[in-house]
């Protein structure tokens, strides 16, 4: 007898390509020892919280043990952190918030799911440039939204803003756009993301007029504090009234674990306190309740800082080398702690497993909505990128 809905069946035997290449490096590490393998497939950040992380824990700690002081808070989130927040983003966004603006969330994927589960109907379709991030597909498709990708121009993966005005129709609830992105490290541009703007603006003039439902601009920012080499991440809250943007503290304070984020909405937005009830609502009733106490305290205390993105740099630089010395081709990322390289063959699956004959583990394109290329990620020691080098070479002399 079956157990589970067709739907998640299906799903399941489509898992996520990040976590079965994971799950191949634990068996690889199992069968030769940690030293002999080179895993570049799950971005889950290595690099130490800032120092003044333990000071904090240390506050929260005492505080912990008063009544309540671990216990159930607000839906939205602990009120002296939304008000930090406000204050965050207000100087982050060049837009004025308030509190009543600010949801606390279950990372930010956590934030994403609730959003869609605020404003997606069966039917509706969320468009987004490709490659994309692998789950955005479910976040709206637990709620019959279906993801439609437009591809991105290589190499630098910038945003075909055209392609995308295209692919709206009257079904469009959304736009996404990832920058810095995962999986390329492109960082947009203000002009091509104040053109992305503009088509959510012409969209929603039009649906004023014949009293249809908005379209929403969506930034998803959990990389925004990872741009190298002077390049700047533009806020997104100013480009139209109808932007939301959600965030992560994961990357920016090495907190995965901690499973703390956070959603913003332009305050301009008409209908703006609905959809902050809106959100709050589903945060509950989905089963989050609330964002974790602890990582909530955290992040309100460490709002300013970040882990030292130099570490990530100089591994951007080696992994930038080792590519190279193989005659791999790539576009050297510009944010986000990722490499989204060429693969030599069409079907990029046939270099995953060339690269694994070697013990290098690396994401195929075809889990992003891009095939042929692969991902890296940075989120491993330098000795790792150095040992790789090798490994590299010798795999792309089978496609020679």
């Amino acid at each position: 007898m079956q157990t589970t809905t067709d739907e998640i069946r299906d799903s399941m035997a489509s898992s996520s390509w990040i976590r079965r290449m994971f799950e191949k490096g634990l068996e690889l590490k199992r069968q030769f020892g940690e030293d002999a393998v080179c895993d570049f497939s799950l971005g889950n950040p290595d690099v130490p919280p800032p120092g003044t992380v333990r000071y904090a824990l240390e506050s929260i700690a005492v505080a912990a043990t008063k009544p309540l002081g671990l216990g159930y808070c607000p839906n939205a989130g602990i009120p002296a952190v939304r008000e930090a927040m406000a204050k965050y983003l207000s100087r982050q966004q060049q837009t004025d918030l308030q509190p009543q603006h600010v949801v606390m969330s279950v990372g930010a994927a956590g934030a994403m799911v609730s959003f869609f589960r605020a404003v997606i109907e069966p039917g509706d379709e969320v468009v987004v440039p490709a490659p994309y991030f692998v789950e955005y597909g479910a976040y709206c498709g637990h709620f019959g939204g279906k993801l439609k990708p437009v591809p991105s121009l290589p190499p630098t993966f910038s945003p075909d803003v055209a392609a995308l005005r295209a692919a709206v129709t009257p079904k469009t609830r959304a736009i996404i756009v990832n920058s810095p992105n995962n999986p390329t490290g492109c960082i947009y541009s203000e002009d091509d993301l104040r053109a992305i703007a503009a088509i959510v603006d012409d969209e929603n003039k039009r649906r004023e007029r014949e009293g249809g439902r908005a379209m929403f601009l969506l930034s998803d920012e959990p990389y925004r504090a990872f741009a190298f080499d002077g390049a700047s991440v533009a806020p997104a809250l100013p480009l139209t009234r109808w932007c939301c943007v959600l965030g992560s503290f994961s990357k920016t304070l090495s907190l995965a674990g901690e499973r703390v984020g956070y959603f913003a909405v332009n305050p301009a937005m008409p209908g703006a306190e609905e959809l902050v009830a809106a959100v709050t609502l589903t945060t509950r009733t989905l089963g989050y309740v609330n964002a974790p106490v602890i990582g909530q305290q955290l992040a309100a205390a460490l709002l300013d800082e970040t882990v030292d993105l130099e570490i990530y740099n100089r591994r951007r630089l080696m992994m930038a080398e080792a590519l190279k010395g193989a005659g791999i081709e790539f576009e050297l990322p510009k944010g986000a702690f990722y490499f989204f390289a060429k693969s030599p063959v069409e079907d990029d699956l046939k270099f995953v497993d060339a690269l694994l004959e070697e013990k290098i583990l690396v994401v195929t394109g075809k889990g992003f909505g891009f095939p042929g290329y692969v991902r890296l990620s940075c989120c491993v020691d330098e000795k790792i990128i150095a040992r790789s080098a090798d490994g590299f070479k010798r795999a792309m002399e089978k496609f020679r």
